[in-house]
């Protein structure tokens, strides 16, 4: 009965030392699986920085681009016949009316 007894003991303390194990593995999965994620977001919030700063960078060659065309508009408005006159004077009393603006808010 003793010896019986021993073996249950020593099996037990074999179950335990192998359920030790298994969670030492699976708490090195755990890590391993953390580190790749973390190393994933890093790498994914770089990216999603340098595509801002392109998104923003290609907002302002739209807008640089729509003064050009608006200007080049303008100078064709003015190179044309008395007909299209009257629309680049339009867009010159907007762009006197948006100055008048400009310049009522940096009064007041």
């Amino acid at each position: 009965m003793i010896f019986a007894q021993f073996f249950i003991n020593l099996h037990v303390r074999f179950n335990c030392f192998e359920m030790i194990d298994r969670l030492k593995e699976r708490i090195q999965q755990l890590i391993s699986a953390y580190e790749t994620e973390r190393q994933e977001r890093k790498r994914l919030e770089t990216e999603l920085a340098q595509s801002t700063a392109q998104n923003e960078a290609y907002a302002k060659q739209i807008t640089e681009l729509e003064r050009t065309i608006d200007n080049l508009k303008l100078a064709d408005a003015f190179k044309s016949g008395n007909a299209d006159n009257t629309e680049a004077r339009k867009k010159i009393d907007r762009l006197i009316k948006e100055i008048d603006k400009c310049i009522t808010l940096m009064e007041g």
